[in-house]
């Protein structure tokens, strides 16, 4: 597994991926940095995430295409493929997002599927807000999620 740290206007990142593809993205503050001994530093193995994230930053992309290789339940793995699918500068409650997997009943394990999201930003849960409207939990804390919802015009002060 290779890793790297990135500034970004949200903080510092960081990416780790192997050759399936990116596995993590935490931000700062939002769960402990643990580095496993068996990591190595990137060299080039990271910089196409990189220069995603500064496009995406930057207003210059509205769309992710690296390989993503999260580690997770099959239910984990199929609310973070719905996740993909809600479009950039959208919004979309957590009972949404539960009947979009056909598991209408399931909105506090999506709820908690979403929180395990590894690839933050990449696999878009901040775009998942309360029923009513309202920012509710976001691994990242609230401030960033605003943030990220601001940047894609999702979200007005």
């Amino acid at each position: 597994m290779h890793y790297r740290y990135h500034d970004s206007p949200i903080g510092p990142l960081l990416l780790a991926g192997d050759e399936h593809g990116l596995r993590l993205l935490h931000m700062d503050g939002a769960q402990p940095w643990q580095l496993n001994e068996n990591w190595h530093a990137a060299d080039a193995e990271l910089d196409e995430v990189c220069q995603q994230l500064d496009e995406y930053f930057a207003g210059k992309r509205q769309q992710f295409s690296l390989r993503l290789a999260p580690l997770g339940t099959p239910f984990q793995q199929q609310v973070w493929n719905a996740l993909q699918q809600i479009p950039f500068g959208r919004t979309c409650s957590y009972s949404d997002l539960a009947q979009r997997i056909e598991r209408p009943r399931a909105v506090r394990a999506v709820g908690t599927a979403n929180g395990a999201n590894p690839i933050a930003v990449v696999i878009p849960c901040h775009r998942v807000i309360g029923s009513n409207g309202t920012l509710t939990g976001y691994a990242g804390g609230l401030e960033r999620k605003q943030l990220l919802l601001q940047l894609e015009g999702a979200w007005l002060l």
